[in-house]
């Protein structure tokens, strides 16, 4: 029988396209303060500093490919006789390249842009500024990426949780299990029952949640299970 498998990605599954995780030992947050890049209180601080941030991130993103990794996951999705959601910590837009259509971006994405005078919301067209005025309210400087911050609500969590509360396998592929809600999903699949599975290059922090494991790069690992779910 067909089961409805629900499948978490962090920064790990996109490392190997060359987009760096934020958690290692060369991460973004050895580099940068978080609080100055990744919280409301340091866009209102410096908002020149953080646009410059993520416009060389979504320089790094738009010169990233697909990895066989995401590549896997579309296959699967395309191939799979039951029900696929990837739910993806990341803000690149490696999954939809590969392929991928049931998708949930809980942090945002990183091609978008987001008002917070009025919350307006649209794909990003230019480098955004501090004189860039927001079209709908024509507020200047109010315009920053439309990805979640630092002490912000996640995107979508109701469907999430519906999907998790139905779901019969739970994937966490690439996550360090430090960062909620995110890290609370397999906790919730277990409640209700489904088997739960982790694809990392190491084990996490929340490794001994987890029924199913497999180690190594996740160009290697999701590959390897996603053929073993198809066969």
């Amino acid at each position: 029988m067909s089961k409805r498998i629900v499948i978490l990605t962090g920064a790990g599954i996109s490392a190997e396209s060359g987009l760096g995780t934020f958690r290692d030992k060369d991460g973004l947050w050895t580099r940068y303060d978080l609080r100055d890049v990744a919280t409301p209180e340091g866009f209102a601080k410096n908002p020149k500093f953080v646009l410059e941030f993520y416009a060389a991130r979504r320089g790094n993103s738009a010169n990233a490919n697909p990895n066989s990794a995401h590549h896997a996951l579309a296959k699967l999705e395309a191939e799979y006789s039951g029900e696929i959601l990837v739910v993806t910590q990341n803000i690149d837009n490696l999954h939809e390249r590969a392929g991928s259509q049931s998708l949930l971006h809980m942090h945002g994405i990183m091609n978008g842009d987001l008002c917070n005078n009025c919350g307006h919301r649209q794909q990003t067209t230019h480098t955004l500024t501090i004189e860039t005025l927001c079209p709908a309210c024509t507020t200047k400087g109010s315009m920053r990426p439309d990805v979640v911050w630092f002490g912000e609500m996640p995107y979508h969590m109701e469907r999430i949780e519906e999907a998790l509360a139905a779901c019969d396998v739970f994937v966490s592929i690439g996550t360090s299990g430090e960062v909620y809600p995110a890290a609370g999903f397999v906790a919730m699949a277990r409640e209700i029952g489904a088997h739960t599975v982790e694809l990392n290059l190491e084990p996490s922090s929340g490794d001994h949640m987890f029924a199913e494991k497999h180690y190594g790069p996740a160009s290697e690992v999701v590959p390897a299970w996603v053929t073993g779910v198809l066969a």
